[in-house]
């Protein structure tokens, strides 16, 4: 089991820790509905150091990052990202990451954590065009300050104006006294925010400044848990449960992140699937009735035959009733339409929403 270099602070914290990823980490401190609050009113910060970063460099970066990306990298430009997935040559997804433009020739890609090895492994045995590739993953580290209140609580930390950074886009600055830092203006919350990379060595002290500079904002760390319920409000996809090895990117809703513009790793059969129209698709669901929806729980019709399956879900702390996403034949993908989700000897009446169950 791996450390991050704060997983003596979460434990002093009295945070609940699991393992997740072959990672020790923080899965809750007060309480999942307490740290979801605090993040969609106020400030948090999640411990995401787990994750994985690639750096890829050199005359040839491009290139490499083209064929095994799904999204047209070409269109970046210095300070930009770019959300995007590996495609598997049989039709599923390797992993979903977000690539960096750094600068010319310089981009990282940042990939899930249980992933890293087996997004190396695959991105490095399709560098025919020898780019540079170095792993950075055991070095970095990487904070996730979200939150409608994170510009403000943060802003005496940089110079950089954080409420004048636009969604998806990133600094390489000055951050709680260390210099070069990303600052990305991402999240997987959807309630705003940055994410703070950072070597293994510096993320004790940012950490540190990021809960004095936040304590008149309520600042609170946040666990894994309410990361979770965070995203699943907004229907982001997570990896292992709504994409997969054998998960179509095109079912899943990721047309909008396949560029058929260039070519790239399985973008003929992908371009086929997407033309002829998808055959399932994931959907968003919320209950009409008490329940919670898990994942694996089976998706039936009225007449108790099932259609689908749930991928993930969860009792939405913002919206108080049970939300989910999960796949069903498209002809019950429309929204408005009635399924029946089964969870245990009941099927409990949903209807599919459109997507984000969470507006803000």
């Amino acid at each position: 089991m791996q450390n991050t270099a704060l997983t003596e602070t979460h434990t002093a914290l009295g945070a609940k820790m699991v393992p997740f990823a072959g990672f020790n980490m923080p899965v809750s401190y007060e309480g999942v509905t307490t740290e979801h609050e605090t993040v969609r009113n106020g400030v948090g910060v999640f411990d995401v150091s787990h994750m994985g970063e690639f750096l890829i460099t050199g005359p040839n970066a491009l290139e490499l990052i083209q064929k095994v990306t799904s999204n047209d990298a070409s269109k970046l430009v210095d300070g930009k990202a770019q959300y995007s997935y590996l495609p598997n040559d049989k039709g599923g997804v390797v992993d979903d990451l977000i690539v960096y433009k750094i600068a010319d020739e310089k981009y990282l890609m940042v990939v899930n954590a249980s992933n890293i090895e087996k997004d190396w492994n695959w991105i490095s045995s399709h560098n025919t065009m020898n780019a540079d590739m170095r792993n950075l993953s055991d070095e970095y580290s990487l904070l996730a300050i979200q939150g409608p209140k994170a510009a403000i609580a943060m802003q005496s930390l940089t110079s950089v104006d954080l409420e004048a950074m636009k969604f998806y886009t990133f600094e390489v600055a000055d951050f709680a006294g260390i210099e070069n830092v990303i600052i990305s203006a991402t999240g997987y919350t959807g309630s705003g925010g940055f994410e703070i990379y950072c070597k293994n060595s510096e993320v004790k002290q940012i950490w540190d400044k990021v809960f004095e500079a936040g304590a008149d904002h309520g600042i609170k760390p946040i666990g894994l848990a309410a990361r979770d319920t965070l995203r699943l409000e907004m229907g982001y996809c997570l990896y292992g449960n709504d994409i997969t090895d054998t998960t179509s990117p095109i079912e899943a809703g990721l047309g909008w992140v396949t560029k058929f513009s260039k070519q790239f790793i399985n973008s003929e059969a992908l371009a086929k699937e997407k033309e002829h129209g998808a055959e399932k698709k994931l959907i968003g669901f919320e209950l009409d009735d008490r329940g919670i929806p898990r994942q694996g729980y089976d998706i039936v019709d009225n007449n108790g035959v099932v259609i689908g399956v749930v991928t993930s879900g969860t009792m939405s702390p913002s919206l108080g009733k049970g939300i989910g996403l999960g796949y069903v034949p498209a002809i019950f993908s429309k929204p408005e339409s009635k399924i029946n989700i089964q969870i245990r000897k009941n099927a409990i009446p949903a209807t599919v929403i459109k997507l984000p169950f969470y507006k803000g």
